[in-house]
């Protein structure tokens, strides 16, 4: 298989690992609690996720802090989860300021507080297989 393919199969079990806890808990937890249920299901999915991975910040070569993933998936995909009424463009740049300080190519924002179960799959345009 080919990369692409291994991150649409990757991808297709994180969501039906999220629809599960979104079904199951439903909205209005706290996004701890939606971090760890969706840790369990990874887990009995049988996918490799690292929670709350810290990653260090450069400006211009210099290190000026770190930020933390709330979930890295086979260090491939960037999970970052959500517990709000809907998604907003601050958020999906959040994701995507993580792909591009960890190089990884996908990133899937999912929010667990609205009534319908909201992910939206996040690009890394600057990409570096390198």
């Amino acid at each position: 298989m080919n990369d692409l393919s291994d991150l649409n199969d990757l991808t297709y079990l994180i969501n039906g690992c999220a629809m599960k806890v979104h079904c199951t808990l439903g909205n209005g937890f706290q996004e701890v609690i939606y971090q760890r249920a969706l840790a369990i299901e990874l887990e009995r999915a049988g996918i490799k996720a690292k929670r709350e991975v810290d990653q260090v910040i450069y400006y211009d070569g210099i290190e000026i802090g770190t930020r933390r993933a709330d979930f890295v998936i086979d260090d491939k995909i960037i999970l970052e989860l959500k517990a709000l009424s809907n998604i907003e463009n601050l958020h999906i740049a959040q994701t995507r300021n993580y792909l591009v300080a960890y190089n990884f190519p996908l990133g899937l924002l999912i929010n667990f507080g609205a009534n319908s179960l909201q992910i939206k799959r996040i690009y890394n345009n600057n990409y570096n297989q390198n």
